[in-house]
C-alpha cells in the first residue's frame, strides 16, 4: 500500500535559462557600475584627475543585456500607483533627502497633495523660482549640470570630457531643407556642413545631465520654430556623468526624441534623451509621441513633420515656455547653428537652472 514518490532531477529543479544568467549577470555588472562610477565622483571631489577608459564592446553588450526598458516600463506603472494619505509624506521625504529635493520652490509644498510618485517627479514650480534671463539669447532649458559645451568639431559631439559621439549617429539622416524651410545651405561635404545653413556660422553643442532631484520639467531655450520630430527608441542605460565618460556614443544608444527647427541664426535641434526609469519622455505639444513603448523595436527611428502634417509653418516656441518633461531625470542635448562670435557663459561641471543664460552674441 505504498504510495511512490515522484521526484523530478536535480537538473530539471534548477534548469538556469540564458535570460536568467543575462540578467543576473547584466544585473550584477551594473551594480559594479554603480559602485564605480561613486568612487570615481569622490575622487573628483578631491581633485584628483581621473583618466577616461572606455567600456569594451563586451561590456556594452553586457550593460546592454539587462531588460531596462521592461524595468522602466514596469517602474512607470509603479509611480501610478496611488499612495495612501499617511504613507506619502514618509515616502516623499525620504525622497528629498535623499535627492536633496527644494521644496520650497514648488508651486505646491504640501506633500500629501501629490497621489503618486509621477505626480511628485513632476512638480510644478513657483512663477517666481526661475526668473527668465531676458539678455542673452540662449537661456538653460532645465535645472541640471552642465556636461560639456563648445563647438561641433570634425562631426564629433563630446558627451563629456574626451568621450565623443558621432553627430549623424545622435541626430539621425539630415531632414530636406525645403521640409524645415530653411534658406538652401551652402556645398558642403561633412554631416556637420550640411546643418550650417549661413555662411561663416558654426555649429555648437551643450549636455545638460538632470539628476533625479532636479525639476524634471525643461522649456524652450530660445525663440524658435519645431519643424519635426524624431524619435529613436533604444536602450535605457544610465546617462550619469560616470556613465558618460565610461561608455562611447552613449546618447546614441539610448532612447531619445530629437526635435529639430530653426531660429534667426539658422539650424537649431533640442534631443531630450532618455534613461534607466526615464523611459516616459513628454513633449507637450505632440500627442502622437510615445516613447518606450513595446511597439518600436530599437535600432530604428520613426519621424514626425510638424509642418506637412498640421499644415502649418511648424510649432513656435518662445524662449521659456514649457516644452516637456521627464519622469525622474535624464539629460537635454542642444545643438544648434550661431555665427562665430557666440560666447557661452559657462564652466564644465557647474550647476545651472532653468532660465539663466547658456550663451550669447
Amino acid at each position: 500500500d505504498r504510495k511512490k514518490l515522484h521526484t523530478a532531477p536535480v537538473g530539471h529543479a534548477f534548469r538556469l535559462r540564458p535570460f536568467h544568467v543575462l540578467v543576473a549577470t547584466g544585473g550584477g555588472y551594473a551594480g559594479y557600475r554603480k559602485y564605480e562610477d561613486y568612487r570615481l565622483e569622490q575622487l573628483e571631489k578631491r581633485g584628483i584627475e581621473v583618466p577616461v577608459k572606455l567600456a569594451s564592446e563586451w561590456e556594452v553588450a553586457l550593460y546592454k543585456s539587462v531588460p531596462t526598458r521592461l524595468l522602466s516600463r514596469a517602474w512607470g506603472r509603479l509611480n501610478q500607483v496611488e499612495l495612501p494619505t499617511w504613507l506619502r509624506k514618509p515616502v516623499y521625504s525620504l525622497y528629498i533627502w535623499t535627492f536633496g529635493v527644494n521644496m520650497k520652490e514648488a508651486a505646491v509644498e504640501d506633500l500629501h497633495h501629490y497621489r503618486n510618485l509621477s505626480e511628485f517627479f513632476r512638480r510644478k514650480l513657483k512663477p517666481q523660482a526661475r526668473p527668465v534671463c531676458c539678455l542673452h539669447s540662449v537661456i538653460s532649458p532645465s535645472d541640471g549640470k552642465i556636461l560639456n559645451f563648445g563647438q561641433v568639431k570634425n562631426c564629433e559631439v563630446e558627451q563629456v570630457k574626451g568621450v565623443t559621439y558621432s553627430l549623424e549617429s545622435f541626430l539621425g539622416p539630415r531632414i530636406s531643407t525645403e521640409e524645415l524651410h530653411f534658406s538652401q545651405a551652402p556645398p558642403g561635404n561633412s554631416f556637420q556642413q550640411q546643418l550650417v545653413t549661413k555662411e561663416g556660422n558654426e555649429l555648437y553643442h551643450c549636455v545638460i545631465y538632470l539628476a533625479p532631484g532636479d525639476y524634471h520639467c525643461f522649456h524652450s531655450p530660445t525663440d524658435w520654430r519645431v519643424s519635426h520630430r524624431r524619435h529613436f527608441p533604444g536602450s535605457l542605460m544610465s546617462v550619469n556623468p560616470g556613465v558618460a565618460r565610461w561608455i562611447k556614443e552613449l546618447f546614441c544608444h539610448n532612447e531619445r526624441v530629437v526635435l529639430t527647427g530653426d531660429w534667426k541664426h539658422g539650424f537649431f535641434s533640442l534631443t531630450a534623451v532618455g534613461a534607466t526609469n526615464v523611459g516616459s519622455i513628454r513633449i507637450y505639444f505632440d500627442q502622437d509621441l510615445h516613447t518606450n513603448s513595446p511597439r518600436y523595436s530599437k535600432g530604428s527611428y520613426n519621424d514626425f513633420s510638424f509642418i506637412s502634417n498640421n499644415n502649418k509653418e511648424g510649432i513656435p516656441m518662445r524662449k521659456g515656455e514649457h516644452l516637456g518633461e521627464f519622469n525622474l531625470g535624464s539629460t537635454i542635448v542642444l545643438i544648434f547653428e550661431a555665427p562665430k562670435d557666440f560666447k557661452f557663459h559657462l564652466k564644465a561641471g557647474q550647476k545651472i537652472r532653468f532660465g539663466e543664460a547658456l550663451g550669447s552674441l
